[in-house]
């Protein structure tokens, strides 16, 4: 996974480094751009390349640490974005012909965050359209490949997020996540994912899929580098509806304390079903590996929720206006999932609305006998493009099947994090799931950090070309 030749991998790394003027925001930077420039072309992990706003971005990190006003560790850090953020003066186009043209007034908040902390946005990061799918293969703006083999997806629908953090072209990325959009494709990219408590970070500005079930969370290249970006964009917006005026941890800062006393949950019968071999084998070795760090491994069992009412019908009242008067502006896969919810009744919306506050009540009572959940991230690894494409009827089910361990801690509005576990024979990337309790997001970095450390996945390079 190298970047830029003789630069560390990580923001954490680089943050001291940026402070002491050994290295400089602008050269960071070009360095970026110039690897999209280069990587771009085959990833399609970028709509947008905001270079010229990104220089003068970098130019004025560059000055204000020269005179002594270092913002925090993302100051003068390359950043990409998903393309359902919004930011003011800069094209954002959800992945749809719909929204080609659409350029912002202003910032969404978690936009306006990054800014103030000093962070340099290079560009809009390709995805599933309007985030409905998880393999960032329905946009207008062509497929996303995965870094590690441009023959498979990169998942979604924050692919592109993905897969420009494991390629070095950016050091974080903000993606979404309703049913495991960031947690999957960061598993299949071989990056860390992290989608924190429901109403944790603003949604204000950002393009809605299901608004009781969206997440905004970062992706990044180590656990140490999901908990700087936290702290950056976690927060009560006044102005965002679901936000919630919870108090914000420090999440860097308790990485590494003692995660001995952790009692650690294994929900197999649901969570471990339908594994490809390799993926098995993964988590076992993972679980050995997590039970020598904590002081208790065991399985537990609790009913999941798998219905997905509630998401269908607001994802369809989203769009349908648009959907009736220029169908002919979506990809027609997104139209047909849309439709899905053209039937739901007021009266079964109100229904899973109440039942969505009862599962995120009832969500804590999973806590009582331990502290943390373990689950494969995904039941396989990334699935080969030309297999998907060559069935139109392949795609939807092989999505499912890849956000069937996500999809349930986004009902739940549970913090949860993918973190790479291993590869397949072939050399994908495989992820681990670990999940926490409500506003719990430091149990869950810690011992995500401890696993990281324990082991050496995060540190493989990227293949040759």
């Amino acid at each position: 996974m190298n970047r830029l030749p003789n630069l560390p991998r990580t923001i954490s790394e680089l943050a001291p480094l940026i402070r002491r003027r050994e290295i400089s925001p602008v050269d960071l930077t070009r360095g970026c751009l110039a690897r999209i420039e280069k990587l771009n072309p085959k990833l399609n992990a970028f709509i947008t390349i905001a270079a010229e706003s990104a220089l003068e971005a970098a130019r004025l990190a560059d000055s204000e640490i020269a005179h002594g006003r270092w913002r925090g560790p993302l100051h003068g850090i390359p950043v990409g974005l998903k393309d359902l953020i919004d930011t003011a003066g800069v094209l954002t186009t959800s992945g749809s012909a719909l929204h080609k043209d659409h350029v912002p007034n202003e910032d969404a908040e978690v936009v306006r965050r990054l800014r103030r902390a000093g962070a340099v946005l290079v560009g809009k990061n390709n995805m599933h359209e309007f985030a409905y799918g998880g393999s960032s293969l329905v946009s207008y703006f062509g497929d996303v490949h995965n870094p590690w083999s441009l023959a498979h997806i990169a998942g979604g629908s924050s692919g592109g997020s993905a897969a420009a953090v494991a390629a070095g072209l950016c050091y974080a990325a903000i993606g979404t996540d309703t049913a495991g959009s960031v947690r999957e494709p960061a598993a299949l990219c071989g990056c860390v994912g992290l989608k924190p408590t429901y109403a944790r970070v603003s949604k204000r500005g950002v393009f809605p899929l299901s608004d009781s079930l969206d997440h905004v969370g970062p992706l990044t290249t180590s656990v140490t580098d999901a908990g700087i970006v936290l702290q950056v964009i976690a927060g009560y917006d006044a102005l965002d509806p679901s936000s919630l005026d919870t108090p914000v941890s420090d999440y860097v800062s308790v990485l590494e304390r003692d995660t001995r006393s952790f009692r650690v949950g294994l929900p197999r019968s649901f969570f471990n079903e339908d594994l490809d071999p390799e993926v098995s084998a993964a988590m076992k070795c993972a679980i050995d590996v997590v039970g020598m760090l904590v002081s208790e491994v065991r399985d537990v069992h609790f009913d999941v929720p798998t219905d997905r009412t509630l998401q269908l019908c607001e994802s369809y009242e989203v769009h349908a206006v648009n959907a009736q008067k220029t169908p002919e502006l979506y990809q027609p896969a997104t139209l047909q999932r849309l439709k899905g919810g053209e039937a739901v009744s007021a009266s079964d919306y109100i229904r899973v609305r109440q039942e969505l506050a009862q599962l995120r009540r009832a969500a804590n009572e999973i806590f009582h006998a331990v502290d943390l959940l373990l689950t494969p991230t995904t039941a396989a690894s990334a699935p080969r493009i030309a297999d998907l494409k060559k069935d139109p009827d392949a795609l939807r089910p092989a999505e499912l099947r890849l956000l069937r361990n996500t999809r349930p801690f986004n009902v739940w509005g549970l913090p949860a994090i993918s973190v790479p576990c291993g590869f397949t024979e072939a050399g994908l990337p495989i992820g681990l799931q670990i999940v926490g309790p409500p506003w719990r997001e430091d149990l869950v970095l810690q011992l995500a950090y401890a696993y990281e450390q324990a082991t050496t996945w995060h540190k493989r390079p990227l293949p040759p070309g």
